[in-house]
């Protein structure tokens, strides 16, 4: 593949057909949103394909269920929305028996039942690879949902929990023994979290601009940062680092699926702080600055040129360019 990720769906989306009135929320954030009844839709899908996203040897199949709809619900938060309902398109491999699929099932159940999610239906299908597709559908408020596109200079940039846990995980699975902290990272690869009440709380204090964090601090910032036309100023110190972890794999690591957001001010922060933790017992961490930036038109490979507009500040102040590192399928 000669593209990046960003750039090969930049380029679909040059040769799909333009949106309907319908569509408020096309390709390029974490759900799209459409009218739906008297309300407004969001809706997503994530593929897990073995050898990609996961290694048979490392995991369960009841993990992987969980899983599989774990990072969708995700993509729901991410928006301020209430995840629904499910489908999932199974592609099963002749290695593949039905007490597996029974027990992949058994945890898509428990990742639902956890969400108020009803899995309503999909497809089976045999392949030459393992392959998890689903699809999640979920609400929002007319007008509610919180797009990647509204940062705006003077912004502070929050993320929830910490960071680096799931790298961390994937680096220690191979293990036979595990510390505590590595055990807790390896739950945070298996099983993450969806940020849903969280990210409820996020949107009532004003959150202007809203992520899950898929594919890596860095990398995810940038994203945040080119739909909304700005530039970020991290503090290193203040990113939340996962005990078991590193701060090379807090920023570029991915699979976390912490929410990234930004907030109107330090009070609107500190307000949002204080719910998360009194109601959810989730750290909300002030990692930096919303500045002035690249403009949301910049191609994806113009951004990544300039480093996205992101500057790191490390522990002494010394300022330099952030790098931009984390997953991309295609590189």
């Amino acid at each position: 593949m000669d593209l990046t990720e960003d750039e090969l769906i930049a380029a679909i989306g040059r040769v799909l057909s333009g949106a309907g009135p319908e569509v408020l929320v096309g390709p390029g954030d974490d759900a799209a949103v459409v009218r739906g009844g008297s309300g407004e839709l969001v809706l997503t899908t994530d593929a897990m394909v073995e050898g990609v996203h996961f290694l048979p040897d490392r995991t369960t199949p009841r993990d992987l269920g969980y899983k599989a709809i774990a990072v969708n619900v995700s993509d729901i938060a991410a928006m301020a929305g209430s995840p629904r309902f499910a489908l999932c398109a199974l592609t099963l491999t002749d290695a593949i028996d039905a007490s597996w699929v029974i027990e992949l099932a058994g945890g898509m159940r428990e990742c639902c039942d956890e969400f108020a999610v009803s899995l309503v239906g999909g497809n089976l299908s045999r392949g030459e690879e393992l392959a998890i597709v689903v699809t999640v559908t979920g609400e929002v408020g007319p007008g509610r949902a919180v797009r990647r596109n509204g940062a705006r200079p003077g912004d502070r940039v929050v993320v929830t929990g910490s960071l680096g846990g799931s790298a961390a995980g994937l680096r220690v699975s191979s293990q036979r023994s595990w510390s505590d902290d590595e055990r807790d990272a390896l739950r945070r690869l298996m099983r993450p979290v969806p940020r849903v009440g969280e990210a409820s709380i996020l949107s009532a204090h004003g959150a202007t601009a809203m992520m899950d964090v898929s594919d890596g601090l860095a990398i995810d910032l940038s994203r945040l940062c080119r739909a909304s036309g700005v530039g970020a100023r991290v503090e290193l110190a203040h990113v939340p680092v996962h005990p078991a972890s590193t701060v090379h794999e807090a920023l570029g690591g991915g699979e976390d699926y912490e929410l990234l957001a930004t907030l109107p001010s330090s009070d609107a922060v500190a307000r949002a702080s204080k719910d998360v933790q009194e109601r959810l017992g989730v750290s909300l961490s002030d990692i930096g600055a919303i500045i002035e930036g690249v403009s949301a038109e910049s191609t994806a490979e113009s951004a990544a040129e300039s480093a996205g507009g992101l500057v790191a500040v490390d522990a002494e102040g010394t300022e330099r360019p952030l790098a931009i590192e984390g997953w991309d399928h295609f590189r």
